[in-house]
């Protein structure tokens, strides 16, 4: 994408926004550093406008969508020797020591303010779900796949009923064929990956029960979630698999695992032993 003044473009077409669109022109002008780490549902929210509106608002600045925006407008905030692709903190006159310490403090900081939205009651319902179903499917996109993956590696070793695929064609079939028996725990820090929304979707009119881990307590993909695990990771649009982000999600998933294995300890003691013995040859 060629990088543009975004907010130039703003000031210099806004006569030609509708009303609405004004609205969202306002808000971003106003809060240009908040919005980068904004939904489009929070946008939306915070303008008092419709999340189709935020979108017309993108075309109309000859952009494909809010994702494009918010890159244009992370390149617009750039100040200095700062490099946003990285980290808002992170300058190129950083010593190894200093880039250590902000790297530090920046994954510290994002599993506090985790472990500050979690809410004990949510997590145990979640759990109780894990446990009462016959399957229980990862899934996600890109960089969440991998956490998907992580999570399906971590719980194999205590049940046998996790899945994970890792194409975006075989993970909607295979939401296709869920039934309320079955969990779906899907993974995006967003909420607003297209894939992950529509394996959402299908697996809620199959009847599956849906438990979202994201950053965003509102987005396309809450909408469907029956439970919904925030992460507290902040997250520029050209920083997209940030370890900040995959660490506060795989911290929730082993939440999630260790208060299942303490549920169903003897069950889930007898399989560990099981598993880990069987790859016991393959360690020298």
């Amino acid at each position: 994408m060629t990088k543009v003044d975004i907010l130039a473009l703003i000031h210099s077409i806004y006569n030609r926004f509708t009303n609405t669109e004004k609205k969202v022109a306002d808000y971003i002008l106003n809060n240009t550093n908040n919005v980068i780490y904004m939904s489009i549902t929070d946008l939306a929210e915070a303008c008092g406008v419709g999340e189709s509106s935020v979108f017309r608002f993108c075309k109309t600045l000859k952009l494909r969508g809010y994702q494009e925006f918010k890159i244009a407008l992370a390149h617009n905030t750039t100040l200095g020797d700062e490099m946003p692709q990285l980290s808002s903190q992170v300058t190129m006159e950083d010593t190894v020591a200093e880039l250590s310490s902000k790297m530090l403090a920046a994954n510290i900081n994002a599993l506090t303010e985790t472990h500050n939205l979690i809410d004990s009651n949510v997590v145990g319902k979640a759990v109780d779900l894990i446990i009462e179903a016959e399957r229980v499917h990862f899934f996600g996109v890109g960089s969440s796949l991998m956490t998907a993956l992580e999570a399906k590696n971590k719980f194999m070793r205590i049940t046998n009923k996790t899945e994970c695929s890792i194409d975006s064609h075989l993970q909607i079939m295979s939401a296709s064929l869920m039934t309320e028996a079955d969990v779906a725990v899907l993974i995006s820090y967003s909420g607003s990956t297209k894939d992950t929304i529509e394996v959402a979707k299908v697996a809620k009119e199959r009847g599956a029960k849906i438990i979202a881990i994201t950053r965003f307590s509102k987005s396309p993909l809450t909408s469907f979630a029956d439970i919904t695990l925030l992460c507290g990771a902040n997250e520029g649009p050209l920083q997209g698999g940030s370890l900040t982000a995959k660490i506060s999600q795989l911290y929730l998933l082993d939440l999630l695992y260790t208060e299942y294995f303490k549920r169903t300890s003897e069950v889930s003691s007898v399989n560990k032993e099981h598993t880990a013995n069987a790859v016991i040859e393959k360690m020298m």
